[in-house]
């Protein structure tokens, strides 16, 4: 091997040493909130089937808020790297405050409109029991979005300058303390009345609180951060910041919309299947949702360091940072996809002891475990693209690969054929499919040097 090629490697190996060393304590942070999920539906599991099946509908609606105040987010962390990127202190404040006037308007507007869907429950053909189960839930977890959004915010925003760690350390505390009011809320332990699932909703919405106070606390407070904290809000310099941020976002909003749509419509057609369906798809949702965010990390992680290196002018160095990324994901979604396959019974008994559905959700694990490579691979290639700033496209493909084709395939499939549960998963599969190829091409293209 000549001088040259290993100059190539050691740049690339560099790459992957950034890479890791800004996405582990991502990782560590989004896991830790999946976590809280995972503990929900562990610890509801245990009362019933139609408490599960419950928590089930109720979450995969709230997603749908969720996931698109995530989006509009995620241009705080592109063009705070991006000012970070080219040592611009004053202009990090700058979208620092509009990032919170952002937040606290988007949150508080998601929160108004999710709860008005607790008059939608009984109109989604879902069964009565589930839609009764699912009420109070729906009302204490509605308010939670606030905190979280915030908490998200000053998350990204910190990661975009290299100080991940602290806010992941509150992230995980605040999973801690979720588990421990669950445990107090959904059983009556420690003198707590046993509220059942409105206690895990109770939990939640306490446990995000605290947690945001926390990050706030911490932002505003930290002296690493001092000299990002410069200025007051200037509606002339900060107004252009808070339109570009929304410009950034609402694309990405859409396309987190679309995504997650096409999974809450499949779990409002599971519900139409029956209670076991729903509750089957919550365990194997749960899990697929876990390891993805381990591949959302590396994306999130590969976003801020393409930020990074556009601010500073190094445009060159963004397809080594894909493709590094990439093949990461791959190699890890490949491991994750063994997992799901082989243990797919055991972790399908850690959440409910029906025996219908740990049979049903075995079914779905094998099906997640074929699309791990798929999710990874879309994740990861539309991250590095929005660092980019290119997220249009990636908008329009979420569209034909979840509605024009994820969706009909899954209806037919589900309804036409009779293959119920698994023919609606069979239909995620392939929308996650195509918008994986699609994404990884757009990528290449777009960095391919002319």
């Amino acid at each position: 091997m000549n001088y040259r090629n290993l100059r190539v490697l050691w740049k690339y190996a560099r790459e992957v040493r950034s890479l890791f060393r800004l996405s582990l304590p991502i990782m560590a942070g989004l896991v830790g909130q999946t976590l809280m999920g995972i503990a929900d539906t562990v610890m509801v599991g245990q009362v019933g089937v139609i408490p599960l099946a419950a928590s089930s509908l109720v979450i995969n609606l709230f997603h749908l808020p969720m996931v698109f105040g995530f989006g509009m987010l995620t241009s705080v962390s592109v063009l705070s790297a991006n000012a970070f990127g080219a040592n611009d202190p004053l202009q990090v404040g700058r979208v620092y405050r509009a990032s919170a006037v952002l937040t606290l308007a988007t949150s508080a507007l998601l929160v108004v409109i999710f709860m008005a869907f607790r008059w939608m429950l009984p109109f989604l053909g879902q069964p009565p029991e589930v839609v009764d189960a699912a009420g109070g839930y729906l009302w204490f977890l509605a308010p939670s979005l606030l905190p979280m959004l915030l908490g998200l915010a000053g998350k990204q925003f910190c990661e975009a300058l290299n100080h991940p760690w602290i806010p992941t350390l509150l992230m995980i505390g605040g999973v801690l303390l979720n588990i421990l009011l669950n445990w107090m809320l959904i059983y009556g332990n420690l003198g707590c009345p046993a509220m059942g699932l409105n206690g895990a909703g109770l939990a939640t919405l306490l446990a995000r609180i605290v947690t945001a106070a926390a990050m706030i606390a911490w932002l505003v407070r930290s002296k690493s951060l001092a000299r990002f904290r410069q200025g007051s809000w200037s509606g002339a310099r900060d107004l252009p910041v808070l339109r570009k941020l929304f410009k950034l976002g609402l694309p990405v909003s859409l396309q987190h919309l679309l995504e997650m749509g096409s999974f809450a419509f499949a779990a409002l057609m599971l519900g139409w299947i029956g209670a076991n369906a729903l509750a089957a798809h919550q365990i194997a949702f749960t899990c697929a949702s876990t390891t993805f965010m381990f591949s959302l990390s590396l994306g999130m992680a590969a976003s801020v360091r393409v930020g990074q290196v556009l601010g500073a002018g190094l445009n060159h160095r963004v397809r080594r940072i894909g493709l590094v990324s990439l093949i990461t994901a791959v190699v890890l979604m490949t491991g994750f996809g063994c997992l799901f396959f082989f243990g797919g019974r055991t972790m399908a008994a850690w959440f409910v002891e029906s025996k219908e559905v740990q049979d049903l959700a075995v079914q779905l694990l094998m099906v997640a475990a074929i699309f791990q490579v798929f999710d990874g691979l879309q994740v990861t290639a539309i991250s590095i693209l929005r660092g980019m700033q290119d997220v249009r496209i990636p908008a329009i493909v979420a569209i034909v690969a979840y509605w024009l084709l994820a969706m009909p395939m899954a209806c037919m499939l589900a309804f036409y054929y009779q293959k119920g549960a698994l023919g609606i998963w069979i239909g995620l599969a392939v929308g996650l499919g195509v918008a994986a190829f699609c994404l990884t091409f757009r990528f290449y293209f777009k960095t391919k040097v002319r």
